[in-house]
């Protein structure tokens, strides 16, 4: 639990992954992250401050899908709320990449409580990453 004198705690996430130059080049290079440590079957990421790390794997889970405003989301997914010109700077940035999207950078639930811009993409691997950004970002919880 936070405090007013504390900062916000930071999560941290290992991901399985069967490609480690792969991953080191998508999250690197694509997506920009700062590499932090690393080995022959591991590295850490900070994402926006938060540790993630991907773990050398064989990948072995089943693709589930759930609909959303129309979409199938994959399950499971992660990623970043991020504000609204971070995420347009992002799509721009995966789209100059050439990447795949599997749900198109679009805004989502509109003029409704909840708008927000979201995308959704795979890393080498096949992990969903989706990336929003909440038009109010005293929204992200609004039910």
């Amino acid at each position: 639990m936070t405090t007013p004198d504390s900062p916000m705690p930071r999560f941290h996430l290992a991901m399985p992954v069967d490609d480690i130059p792969a991953a080191r080049h998508f999250y690197g290079e694509v997506l920009g992250l700062e590499q932090g440590r690393s080995a022959d079957t591991w590295v850490d990421w900070n994402l926006h401050g938060h540790q993630f790390v991907t773990h050398l794997s064989p990948a072995s889970s089943q693709r589930i899908h759930n609909p959303v405003d129309g979409h199938d989301v994959p399950v499971p997914h992660f990623g970043l709320i991020l504000t609204v010109p971070q995420f347009q700077a992002l799509a721009d940035r995966l789209r100059a990449a050439g990447t795949a999207f599997v749900i198109e950078p679009y805004v989502r639930f509109p003029g409704k409580p909840g708008e927000q811009w979201t995308m959704f993409l795979l890393d080498p691997a096949g992990n969903a990453l989706e990336f929003k950004a909440f038009t109010d970002d005293s929204q992200v919880f609004a039910t």
